[in-house]
């Protein structure tokens, strides 16, 4: 399953950059090039910023739910 799940995660990342790269080839001079690949990593940054997040909510609701952490309001009490 994580297989699966990583190997979507390349393809996109693939297609944002494909499309990027394809938008670039329409701007002239190195100069658009620079600013297209400047945009893709922009968009893989926050993607992977995004992902990162979303793991770490999931991640904590599994501990919630299997009792291996307590909630937050619960330990400052």
């Amino acid at each position: 399953m994580k297989k699966i799940f990583w190997l979507g995660v390349g393809i996109t990342i693939g297609v944002i950059a494909a499309r990027k790269i394809a938008a670039a080839k329409g701007a002239i001079g190195p100069e658009g090039l620079n600013r297209a690949v400047g945009r893709v990593t922009d968009a893989v940054h926050d993607f992977a910023d995004a992902l990162r997040e979303n793991m770490n909510e999931r991640e904590n609701d599994l501990r919630m739910a299997l009792g291996i952490d307590q909630a937050p309001d619960e330990a400052r009490h």
